[in-house]
């Protein structure tokens, strides 16, 4: 990469906090900066109760300007497991509708620390369970056009969620659209088997201390961290999962471990397609819509919900 560039990408790179100290401040930073004007975009707010019935668990709905396919986009947002939320991903998922021009239901998973591991993972599959098992509540006949997709932690909890609907032998989704996702439990650069942790662990927008940070936060008990329900690398068995389209950023820690999970997949005979967004940070989907590596990555999401559509 140029130096000049890569010098100007640094001054991207997140704040030194303690994740573990500040993830509160992080969270209201994160909604007022979703508070900034964008353009109109038509959403919907619903509860799903959850399995137990002890809480509700908020999905809000966006619908594109112009719907172009009958897919519905069932959508896990970043954040480490314990920042984000359906309000911080507001523009970024009324982007996501006009620019696939697919429904997109954003699923409000509870957060890590006051919900640890599998708190949000069981929301996230108590809204995938329902939507597959009866498509019509997303206003659709066909499970089939139901896609998994999320960031980073978002693409972690998808990549789990498959993992466990094809194990409890119920409907599974039969595609999945993984943003740089978190696939392993490891991100100390002393340890890692991954290059770019040690590459790109400490200049750029997502630091390998605040992965670390992240990981004790949402799985307290380390032992539980190389669960392949937390990890999904660490699966010893990834065949018969959906059709996946994983895209990776250049510059981001989280690359080579995101790239070997799709190639771990297709060795395994589950189809996977990998794209590398070049000279791209972590988080990039939220960047507003004249960005270059938010247009690239769209044009593979837009050639693979194409090629991949049900007949």
């Amino acid at each position: 990469m140029n130096p000049l560039l890569r010098a100007v990408l640094r001054l991207f790179a997140a704040p030194r906090i303690d994740m573990r100290q500040d993830y509160a401040k992080v969270r209201r930073l994160q909604r007022q900066l979703a508070a900034r004007p964008i353009p109109r975009f038509r959403s919907l707010d619903r509860q799903i109760m959850s399995a137990d019935g002890e809480h509700q668990i908020p999905v809000r709905v966006f619908s594109p300007k112009e719907r172009r396919r009958e897919d519905v986009l069932l959508f896990f947002h970043g954040g480490g497991w314990v920042t984000g939320d359906i309000e911080s991903y507001t523009p970024a998922c009324a982007t996501m509708a006009d620019l696939t021009g697919c429904v997109v239901a954003s699923v409000d998973y509870r957060l890590a620390p006051e919900h640890p591991f599998p708190a949000g993972l069981e929301d996230c599959a108590r809204v995938a369970r329902l939507l597959l098992e009866d498509p019509q509540r997303a206003g659709i006949s066909d499970p089939r056009r139901i896609v998994l997709v999320g960031d980073s932690a978002g693409g972690n909890l998808a990549a789990v969620l498959s993992l466990m609907l094809r194990d409890e032998g119920g409907p599974v989704p039969s595609r999945q659209i993984l943003l740089y996702p978190v696939t392993h439990w490891d991100h100390d650069p002393e340890t890692s088997p991954f290059a770019s942790v040690r590459r790109h662990g400490s200049e750029y927008r997502l630091t390998d201390t605040e992965v670390q940070d992240y990981m004790e936060l949402y799985v307290p008990d380390r032992e539980r961290r190389q669960d392949p329900l937390v990890a999904p690398l660490m699966a010893t068995d990834l065949s018969a999962q959906p059709e996946t389209l994983l895209i990776t950023a250049e510059l981001d820690l989280l690359c080579d471990e995101g790239e070997a999970f799709g190639a771990a997949l297709a060795e395994a005979g589950s189809h996977a397609e990998v794209h590398r967004v070049d000279g791209a940070l972590h988080g990039f989907i939220t960047l507003p819509r004249f960005a270059r590596p938010l247009r690239e990555a769209y044009q593979h999401i837009d050639a693979f919900l194409e090629r991949t559509s049900p007949t």
